[in-house]
């Protein structure tokens, strides 16, 4: 199968995202364990939660989060390669130090690991689509072709994780209106949405520009 070129892609937006998995209930959710967490942005509490399939997820908490003012909350969904690989191919791992630096600033916020790695398609297909960009795909065309939705995360996990630390008013860390849109779904009042201004490179700038232009994300221009 032949692809355009990433970057030449017409400037359309294809996808809206549904924010309720197929098999995600969200009482299907399980407290853990939490502990303390020290990290080089601050102190924070980390808090672990299981769900019906087994997958671990986790809120970093700082500060008092209970309901009140409007906490600074950051949904990031795993991504092994962004986060701890330090991958140039995407704008992950900066958008979770960026959040992590912004929460430790502020002393008082919140972050959701959720374990969707590669918009929910797991690392090995995340791989084989990356292969498939290699090819001319972009990153929405790639996961349509290995048969899933462009982005098949489900966020309805987060009320479960919020509401056990007593969550209920968000300042939210994100480029992505549908997370906005997800989280006043589940219940939550986002009083407003932080965008981030993602470093641009040559290995990511098509990828930042399909998200913009296809899947509706606010790319704040970057500074540098």
């Amino acid at each position: 199968m032949k692809f355009a070129n990433e970057s030449s892609r017409a400037d359309v937006v294809l996808c809206t995202p549904s924010w309720h998995g197929p098999n995600m209930a969200v009482n299907d959710v399980r407290f853990v364990a939490s502990s303390r967490l020290p990290t080089r942005w601050g102190l924070f509490t980390a808090y672990a939660f299981v769900d019906s399939t087994g997958k671990e997820h986790l809120v970093l908490a700082m500060g008092n989060v209970s309901c009140g003012e409007p906490i600074l909350a950051r949904i990031h969904s795993e991504c092994l390669t962004g986060d701890a690989l330090f991958s140039l191919r995407c704008d992950c791992g900066f958008q979770l130090r960026t959040a992590l630096k912004i929460i430790g600033k502020e002393k008082r916020g919140v972050l959701l690991y959720l374990r969707q790695e590669g918009r929910g398609i797991g690392l090995h297909n995340k791989i084989k689509a990356y292969d498939l960009q290699d090819k001319g795909a972009d990153t929405v065309d790639a996961n349509v072709h290995l048969g899933f939705e462009a982005d098949a995360r489900s966020y309805d996990i987060c009320k479960p994780m919020l509401d056990h630390i007593g969550v209920c008013r968000l300042s939210l860390l994100t480029n992505n209106p549908s997370k906005v849109t997800a989280m006043r779904e589940l219940g939550f009042e986002v009083v407003k949405r932080m965008g981030f201004a993602s470093p641009r490179t040559p290995h990511n700038e098509a990828y930042l520009d399909t998200k913009a232009h296809r899947m509706g994300h606010l790319i704040e221009p970057d500074a540098s």
